[in-house]
């Protein structure tokens, strides 16, 4: 059984910065593919970022390349995302997750995964 659990959301200004940070359980942590999606009330979830923790290939979502930084320590069973220079735009639900044993499609889609946590609130003001 494989536990995720975000931490690091908050409320922060425009501009301002947030790391999240995402524990997760299991043996299988380091070849593993992990994920951060977001979600806002009445849409449906977006992905933001994944990384292979094998070897640390990273993609990244359009609307936030060049701002958030995904990264994994494999010692500590953790993944990351740095998120600088936020915008109003960024406020959601943040989620961390594992993606499924064995072949996937795409680490851009939220079925290739199936273990979730339970999501953290990321806020950005004005």
């Amino acid at each position: 059984q494989v536990q995720l659990v975000e931490s690091g959301g908050g409320l922060v200004q425009v501009g301002g910065s947030l790391r999240l940070s995402c524990e997760a359980s299991g043996r299988t942590f380091s070849t593993s593919v992990m994920a951060w999606f977001r979600q806002v009330p009445g849409k449906e979830r977006e992905f933001v970022a994944s990384i292979t923790m094998s070897g640390g290939s990273t993609y990244y979502a359009e609307p936030v390349k060049g701002r958030f930084t995904i990264s994994g320590d494999n010692a500590k069973n953790t993944v990351y995302l740095q998120m600088n220079s936020l915008k109003l735009e960024d406020t959601a639900l943040y989620y961390c997750a594992r993606a499924r044993v064995g072949f996937i499609p795409s680490t851009m889609i939220s079925s290739s995964y199936d273990y979730w946590g339970q999501g953290t609130q990321v806020t950005v003001s004005s």
